[in-house]
């Protein structure tokens, strides 16, 4: 049901906004729950661990995500994933009155777990959704890339809301307003936005419409992204897990400094999509060398944090953190959903999710036990060094790969 009428290019900057409204009340409540753990003396492998509860169910949940998503429609299963992450944020504001000490800790790690599941769905229904919400389908890169610019715009402005609220009124506030910000975009899909459900094509019942089925025919191009991206996500993709320690140890121990912190990488994140939004098409026809290129600006920012010079040196680093890594997640998620039929888009934004999420939360737990074991610069070292490697052995070998491109 549609309450009021919104031309088409309406309707997509809506849908936007509310994504990105969405993502800043996220980020606020992350940046609380960060705050909490670290006030709480929890060690790093506990912060790398609230990470990979958001993270890891998508080795997960994400196949199963992309086959639902294929088969039943996506705006259904997007519906449905926002009301259950409305009910798992919900739940972390509810721990902050109720619980204290272990207790509280525990149920503020089952509501990130609860929300990287239902995020899972989220996530794999809203790429394919983006397909049938714009109508010319030339448009579609311009398009993803633009969503992922509004998406680090919420991720700049959500930590100091959230360092804000914690420090002004404690931390509950901030996960409460994470919890209501997701009825903005239910609101939205469900009573403003009319895209176009008829150009949506589903898969079939049976073993073609499986996850496997989508990795071996979606051809060795995609494979190697998927596969190059998730490489490095293993390696480098630590950061949002161990931002609270990362912030404690450059900046200092108040909430606002974590709401500093984050706020620089959400920075460097709109640039790096930024970048990658202009040069879209023309990024998409080498995969590689937009993968790797983006890997380079972070595998060398991370050897830049091994110095540990100082604050604004740090920041400068961190920025240059958030740009590479956002336009290597962007890439991979354009790449895979431009290079790949409309009946498959679903099940390679699964694939896609498993790649850079599920490596990010692997990476976390093993950067917090290499943490643990060294130091926080002597990981940084390693990881940055291995990312160079990485990079440009991928770069050289297949830098001269082209993707080619699917309409529609």
């Amino acid at each position: 049901m549609t309450v009021f009428p919104l031309r088409p290019a309406q309707q997509r900057q809506l849908f936007l906004i509310a994504s990105g409204v969405s993502t800043a009340g996220s980020f606020a409540g992350i940046t609380a729950k960060g705050w909490i753990l670290m006030k709480g003396g929890v060690d790093p492998f506990v912060l790398a661990l609230n990470f990979a509860a958001l993270s890891l169910p998508t080795l997960l949940i994400s196949g199963p995500a992309g086959v639902r998503t294929d088969r039943v429609g996506c705006e259904r299963v997007l519906v449905q994933a926002q009301w259950a992450l409305l009910a798992a944020a919900g739940l972390g504001a509810l721990a902050i009155p109720l619980l204290d000490g272990t207790a509280q800790v525990l149920l503020l790690l089952f509501s990130t777990l609860l929300v990287g599941i239902a995020g899972a769905y989220e996530l794999t229904a809203r790429n394919k959704y983006c397909s049938i919400l714009v109508e010319q389908p030339e448009r579609l890169a311009g398009y993803l890339t633009s969503f992922s610019v509004v998406f680090n715009v919420g991720k700049l402005v959500g930590p100091p809301i959230g360092g804000l609220l914690v420090a002004a009124t404690g931390p509950a506030w901030a996960l409460g307003i994470d919890a209501a910000s997701y009825l903005f975009p239910i609101a939205s899909v469900m009573f403003l936005l009319t895209p176009e459900r008829s150009r949506e094509v589903r898969s079939q019942a049976g073993s073609d419409a499986s996850l496997l089925s989508a990795w071996r025919n979606c051809g060795s191009t995609l494979r190697g992204v998927l596969c190059l991206t998730a490489a490095l996500c293993v390696i480098g993709f630590y950061h949002p897990g161990l931002a609270p320690l990362i912030a404690f140890e450059q900046l200092g121990a108040k909430p606002t400094d974590l709401g500093l912190f984050t706020s620089v990488l959400a920075a460097g994140s709109i640039v790096g999509g930024v970048v990658l939004q202009r040069n879209s098409s023309r990024f998409c026809q080498r995969p590689f060398l937009t993968l790797g290129g983006f890997a380079l600006v972070t595998a060398i920012a991370q050897l830049g944090m091994a110095r540990t010079t100082g604050p604004g040196f740090s920041l400068a680093m961190a920025f240059l953190i958030g740009a590479g890594t956002a336009g290597l997640l962007s890439s991979c998620n354009l790449i895979t959903q431009i290079g790949s039929p409309q009946e498959m888009r679903g099940r390679m934004a699964g694939l896609s999710q498993i790649a850079f999420l599920g490596g990010g939360g692997i990476s976390g737990l093993l950067a917090a036990l290499l943490v643990k074991t060294t130091s926080l610069s002597t990981a940084f070292g390693l990881t940055g060094g291995l990312s160079v490697a990485v990079a440009l052995i991928w770069m050289r070998q297949q830098g001269g790969k082209t993707l080619q491109l699917r309409s529609g």
